[in-house]
């Protein structure tokens, strides 16, 4: 599983998570991004007010992926998850790279664009389980991105869960654990 920060953590950060989503035979990967974000505006900005950070924290993510490829590792025991800015990104991701991944993890986040952005991505999901976490409330993260994503996903063929919890603060909540846990148990068994 990689694993991807949000804006002002770090990679240690993220990382606490993966004792609480530790299964057999998974390994976590997490990258850090240069001064703790990997894109400078709010991920409902213009794209173009997000380069070149945006693309590089892409590539990025491609020479990642392609050094677990390179270690034996097939797309579909690949899971790509991240929470707030890290979310986004590992959203956009695997939506600009469609296939049947491992599995999606997306703790507060979505999509990258402006609002009214038109998003049109190539490939389809052919099944990946994709699960999308996030508050009803969340300064950061509007609910209504995190539905129109959702959807997307389902559009591209994924298979789609949407949880949206009460007032919950902008964290990850054990509930959000466990179904990435049992997404993760899928992968490794499979």
């Amino acid at each position: 599983m990689i694993l991807l920060h949000g804006r002002g953590a770090g990679a240690a950060d993220i990382l606490s998570v993966a004792p609480l989503l530790a299964v057999d035979d998974v390994a976590f990967l997490a990258p850090q991004a240069d001064a703790n974000f990997w894109y400078p505006n709010r991920f409902i900005a213009p794209i173009a007010s997000n380069e070149p950070w945006l693309t590089g924290a892409l590539a990025l993510l491609d020479r990642m992926i392609a050094e677990v490829r390179t270690a034996g590792v097939p797309d579909e025991r690949i899971v790509l998850g991240g929470f707030s800015q890290g979310a986004c990104l590992a959203c956009e991701y695997a939506a600009r790279h469609a296939r049947r991944w491992g599995g999606v993890a997306v703790f507060s986040g979505g999509l990258i664009g402006a609002p009214g952005h038109v998003f049109s991505y190539e490939g389809q999901f052919t099944g990946t389980p994709a699960f999308f976490g996030c508050s009803d409330a969340d300064a950061f993260i509007p609910e209504s991105r995190v539905h129109e994503s959702a959807g997307i996903y389902t559009t591209m063929g994924a298979d789609v869960t949407v949880k949206i919890y009460p007032d919950m603060p902008h964290t990850i909540v054990d509930d959000e654990i466990a179904i990435v846990r049992s997404m993760l148990e899928r992968v490794a068994t499979g």
